[in-house]
């Protein structure tokens, strides 16, 4: 088995004691082959051990609820190709685009308030739509 080396996101780097890969049998069509090797590759990756900031943690778990375990475990399994060595790089890649997506903080939202000219068009349409559908009603017999 060949050992990889650091995953590096940004300026941070998850040296590959922060996580560990497993193999084991994929599911789905593939006959005698997929039933007797183990293709799938199955990456655990200590979240709360890494030296990710506080907060980007805090962000990857709540966006990836499903795949953190109660021991703060983010677990990534990878079963798209036959080859044991490209799953090994999809969920390498998949952690890496996980953590660069959990560092990115969000913008806050500032509030604002409508222009005048947009309350007064939307008044204006509101206005129209109503005198047509006025015109809708029943006529009246003279």
């Amino acid at each position: 088995m060949s050992t990889y080396g650091p995953i590096i996101v940004g300026r941070f780097e998850l040296s590959p004691e922060l996580w560990r890969i497993s193999s084991c049998r994929s599911g789905g069509a593939g006959g005698q082959h997929v039933n007797t090797t183990d293709t799938a590759v199955q990456l655990s990756f200590d979240l709360l051990g890494s030296p990710l900031p506080h907060q980007a943690k805090e962000r990857i778990a709540a966006a990836h609820r499903s795949k953190v375990t109660k021991m703060g475990r983010l677990e990534i399994r990878a079963e798209s190709s036959r080859s044991q060595h490209q799953n090994r790089n999809e969920a390498r890649k998949r952690l890496a685009e996980i953590v660069k997506e959990g560092l990115i903080v969000p913008k806050m939202r500032r509030a604002t308030k409508p222009t005048k000219g947009s309350q007064r068009r939307r008044v204006d349409h509101k206005k129209k739509r109503g005198a047509t559908k006025k015109l809708r009603g029943k006529v009246a017999e003279d």
